[in-house]
């Protein structure tokens, strides 16, 4: 009899923890391959001309962004004085990387999830510069009709852009831009 009832403790026990797992981690879901209307504000192409005191950095980076609905495709200029890779890819000290992901807008911060990406928007695996996963968290610290500043959760200097273009989101597949 005792035999029985530890037998049946453990398989509540392990019914219990696979009841908890189930409802404390989220379900795996597909998202729409569609595109949703994103922010309106920030819809259009922005560009970071410079960065307070650039000429005595000994690296940094110049942004510009586009976002369409909910995508942000991000052209990210890169300026390096001291070599910290291959000679191969160091270029003289200037490059571009390239990457596309998925944006929102929760408070004053704006989350994006995506894939550092080639030049013609294939994902980048491997090669020069930055690959995989391309996950930036940014502060909206202003915006109006023609500018933004945003600051790099990640690194506090701002970014400070102008807006070159109005885009109209038209939802379409993901990915086509």
């Amino acid at each position: 009899m005792q035999i029985l009832k530890k037998k049946y403790a453990n398989r509540l026990v392990y019914l219990g923890i696979f009841l908890g797992i189930l409802f404390v981690f989220p379900r795996c879901q597909r998202h729409s391959e569609m595109q949703t209307e994103g922010v309106s504000f920030l819809q259009g192409v922005w560009v970071q001309d410079s960065i307070p005191q650039q000429q005595q950095m000994l690296n940094f980076t110049l942004h510009e962004f586009t976002f369409t609905c909910d995508s942000l495709y991000s052209k990210m200029y890169v300026h390096a004085r001291t070599k910290t890779i291959p000679d191969s890819c160091y270029n003289n000290g200037s490059w571009t990387e390239y990457a596309k992901a998925v944006y929102v807008l929760r408070g004053d911060s704006i989350i994006a999830e995506g894939i550092y990406t080639k030049e013609n928007g294939k994902q980048k695996i491997s090669g020069c510069y930055k690959s995989g996963q391309y996950l930036p968290r940014f502060k909206l610290v202003y915006h109006d009709k023609d500018s933004v500043v945003l600051e790099n959760k990640f690194d506090s200097r701002p970014i400070i852009l102008r807006k070159t273009k109005d885009i109209t989101c038209v939802p379409k597949k993901r990915w086509e831009m």
